[in-house]
C-alpha cells in the first residue's frame, strides 16, 4: 500500500477542520479536488474515515485511530528533512520554481548569496503546479520562486510584477490584434493547471476577470506541457508579460491583454523559517530586486 504525504496531510487537515471546504481553503486547493483525495485514501486503506453530518464531516472510529498515526508520520518526515539537510557538511540551499525566473533576478541574487555563505552549494528544482507552494509545503525546498496567490503557512517577497498576456498559436485569429481584450477570450478553450493548484489555477484561467466558466482545453502539470499543448492549437493561456520572452518558440505568438489585474511573481519561504542560509538568499534577492 503506498499512500503519500500529501494524502495523509489532506486528511489531517480534514479530521482538524472536520469540514471539507474549511479544510481545502487551508490546504490552498479545490473542494472537488480534496474530496477525491479522500477517496482515493480510503479505497487504499479499505475503510472509511469520514462520516458526513449537519454541520459537516465527523471522524470514523477508524478515523480516530488513525489520526495521531498521522500526526506523528507528518512530524518524524518534517524534522527528518530538517536533519538531513543539517548533515550536510558544505550545505545546500534547494530552490523550488513552478517556471522560469529570467528577469535578471536569480544569477545576480545567487552571486551575492555566494559571496555571504561561500561554502554553500544551491541546488534548482522544477516544481510542478500541482503543488502551489513551489516545494515548501513538504519541505523538498527552502524558498521557492512562485507565483501568487500561494498557500497558506508561506511568506513572500514579490520580486515583480507584470500584465498578463495570452499565448496562442501564431495563425490564431487574434494573433494579428497589438492588444487582445479579455471578452474576446471568453469562449476560447484554456490551458489550465491542475486542479489541486487551486486559487492559483483559478488565477491564469482569469476568474477574477469573468463571471462565468472558463472552456478547458487541456489540464497541464509544467510549463513545456503548456506551451506543447498551444502550439498543438489544443488551447490558448494566459501569460506573465516577463514569461513571453522566455518560452518564446516557433508557431506561438503572445499579445498583451487588456482588463486583467496583473501577476505577482514571489519569492517564497516557510513562515518562521529564520535559518541563515534562507534569510541569506532573501536578502540577496531583495537587493537585486531593487535594482531591476
Amino acid at each position: 500500500m503506498d499512500v503519500h504525504l500529501r494524502e495523509l496531510r489532506y486528511f489531517v487537515a480534514v479530521a482538524e477542520e472536520l469540514n471539507v471546504t474549511r479544510a481545502a481553503e487551508r490546504l490552498f486547493v479545490s473542494q472537488p479536488a480534496l474530496s477525491k483525495q479522500l477517496r482515493v485514501l480510503e479505497r487504499q486503506l479499505g475503510f472509511g474515515l469520514f462520516e458526513r453530518v449537519p454541520s459537516g464531516v465527523a471522524l470514523t472510529r477508524q478515523g480516530e485511530a488513525l489520526l495521531p498515526v498521522a500526526r506523528d508520520l507528518l512530524g518524524r518526515w518534517a524534522a527528518g528533512v530538517e536533519e538531513a539537510r543539517a548533515a550536510a557538511p558544505a550545505g545546500t540551499l534547494v530552490i523550488g520554481m513552478q517556471t522560469a525566473v529570467g528577469r535578471g533576478l536569480q544569477q545576480a541574487a545567487l552571486r551575492r548569496f555566494r559571496e555571504r555563505l561561500p561554502g554553500w552549494e544551491v541546488s534548482l528544482r522544477l516544481v510542478g503546479w500541482d503543488d502551489p507552494s513551489g516545494g515548501l509545503s513538504d519541505g523538498s525546498s527552502d524558498v521557492a520562486f512562485i507565483w501568487l496567490p500561494v498557500p497558506p503557512g508561506v511568506r513572500t517577497h514579490v520580486v515583480a510584477t507584470e500584465g498578463r498576456g495570452v499565448a496562442m498559436p501564431a495563425d490564431h485569429r487574434l494573433a494579428g490584434l497589438a492588444e487582445v481584450p479579455f471578452p474576446a477570450l471568453r469562449d476560447e478553450p484554456f490551458i489550465a493547471l491542475p486542479a489541486v493548484a487551486g486559487p492559483l489555477r483559478d488565477f491564469w484561467l482569469g476568474l477574477d476577470a469573468r463571471d462565468d466558466e472558463p472552456v478547458v482545453g487541456v489540464t497541464a502539470n509544467t510549463p513545456e506541457e503548456v506551451f506543447e499543448a498551444v502550439t498543438s492549437g489544443l488551447g490558448v493561456v494566459l501569460v506573465a508579460e516577463g514569461n513571453a520572452e522566455l518560452y518564446s518558440r516557433p508557431g506561438l505568438a503572445y499579445r498583451p491583454v487588456t482588463g486583467l489585474p496583473p501577476g505577482e511573481l514571489a519569492i517564497a519561504w516557510r513562515e518562521g523559517d529564520r535559518r541563515p542560509q534562507v534569510v541569506a538568499f532573501i536578502d540577496a534577492l531583495r537587493q537585486v530586486a531593487t535594482k531591476v
